[in-house]
């Protein structure tokens, strides 16, 4: 029965159909374009740009338009009606007409220019403000793509890793099958213990359970890097060698975009500061009103009005609130330098996990090396009768821990290089659209 379910695990398909060849810049670019995470965040950009934009149109002239019927018959109110309608007459003036009027009908309409001339800087301080917000949100968006781009490249070289474990695993669960036959067949012929029988079964079983493992950790990974993407690459063969070596390009983590965004969100947090203080000033404007109000299509009066006028409001609250607008500024100024400090250390972890990685690739290769010499060497004199079986097990112990070393310490390097790239503010992969 063991035999059996080994052979069938053995011989499984994975479901992984070899499609469209794939590369990891393929992969990133794909992630880019169809990524909705991604496309949520192009949204809050365009929405950044179009507040910046209603920010400058903040000094054009506002215009106003009313439309309205109006029936009374209040004293005051029919007397200005009739006023506008220029239908005063001589009768109108009787003490009866002015105290009870009837009531009036009347149809207007007027249309208000106002051109905003000083208001204390708020107007300017809010454009620059909303254009820093918006070069903010710019910078966000394009770190967020980097960050996508770093789980993808950790999706497609844990992906290849899995891939390798799985073969790996598969190569061992041959080799135990293999032993287990020669030594099934020496235990019928009474050469062999029984007990060396059933421990060959147990590795079996065990090195069948590892493909299984194995099988669905590519399963996992595959449809870890599908939903990074927003794509359906699961069955796409990846292409891109995980040995790979990506050039560093700068020593510096000056062109980060998240650094980018705060160093925008200060100076919006400045121009908050002015626009605070603006609000103690007065306000000057200039208004222009037009308008017309008829009895009739062919009868009404109209009229125009020109003003130029200034008004200061002053309130406690507003002085509270630059109070505010400093501390805001001050804490932004703060936040980039602790964020500078933080992608500084990143650099430095980046750097020794890459040089961690190199040397621990030069051992694992040494001990693979070794290790499978060693298996061959007591798998031959195992077979010769010269060694017992548990050191023949234990050499295909010590092969699957040297072939698991070796793959993820180039899968650590690889990825080191693109945390790099990362913290460098550098396009990763060498991908930049």
């Amino acid at each position: 029965m063991i035999k059996q379910l080994i052979y069938f695990i053995a011989g499984a398909p994975l479901v992984l159909q070899a499609q469209t060849p794939l590369s990891v810049q393929d992969a990133i670019r794909t992630a880019w374009s169809q990524q909705s995470g991604l496309q949520a965040g192009a949204a809050m950009v365009a929405r950044s740009r179009a507040e910046a934009a209603a920010m400058s149109d903040l000094r054009l002239p506002t215009a106003t338009l009313g439309v309205g019927v109006i029936r009374t018959d209040e004293p005051m109110l029919a007397f200005g009606t009739r006023l506008d309608q220029a239908r005063i007459t001589q009768a109108d003036f009787a003490p009866s007409s002015l105290n009870r009027p009837d009531a009036i009908v009347g149809t207007g309409a007027t249309l208000t220019l106002s051109q905003p001339l000083y208001a204390g800087g708020r107007l300017d301080a809010a454009r620059r403000a909303g254009a820093a917000m918006a070069e903010a949100e710019g910078a966000s968006q394009e770190h967020r793509k980097q960050q996508v781009a770093l789980a993808i490249t950790q999706a497609y070289f844990g992906a290849q890793v899995a891939e390798e474990a799985l073969r790996y695993a598969e190569d061992t669960l041959k080799q135990a099958m293999e032993t287990d036959r020669f030594v099934q067949a020496r235990v019928e012929q009474g050469l062999m213990l029984k007990a060396d029988g059933e421990r060959t079964k147990a590795f079996c079983a065990q090195s069948g359970a590892g493909v299984a493992e194995a099988k669905a950790r590519v399963a996992s990974a595959r449809s870890a890097l599908a939903m990074l993407a927003g794509a359906d690459i699961a069955a796409d063969k990846l292409i891109t060698p995980l040995g790979l070596p990506v050039v560093e390009a700068a020593t510096t983590a000056g062109q980060r975009g998240d650094l980018q965004a705060m160093r925008e969100q200060v100076r919006a947090a400045e121009e908050g500061v002015l626009a605070a203080k603006g609000s103690l000033k007065p306000e000057v404007g200039l208004q222009f009103t037009a308008g017309t109000m008829r009895d009739s299509l062919n009868s009404g009066g109209n009229w125009t009005t020109v003003s130029l006028g200034a008004k200061w409001t002053f309130s406690f609250g507003d002085s509270q609130r630059v109070s505010a607008a400093r501390a805001a500024a001050r804490a932004a100024e703060l936040t980039v330098k602790w964020q500078e400090s933080v992608a500084n250390r990143e650099v430095e972890e980046a750097r020794r996990a890459i040089q961690t990685a190199q040397a621990k690739i030069g051992f694992a290769k040494t001990a693979l090396a070794a290790s499978e010499s060693v298996r061959a060497i007591r798998t031959a004199r195992y077979r010769e009768g010269l060694l017992p079986l548990m050191d023949v097990l234990d050499a295909e112990s010590s092969l699957t821990g040297a072939r698991t070393l070796l793959i993820s310490s180039q899968l650590d390097f690889r990825l080191g290089q693109a945390q790099l790239a990362l913290a460098l503010g550098q396009p990763i992969e060498n991908v930049k659209e």
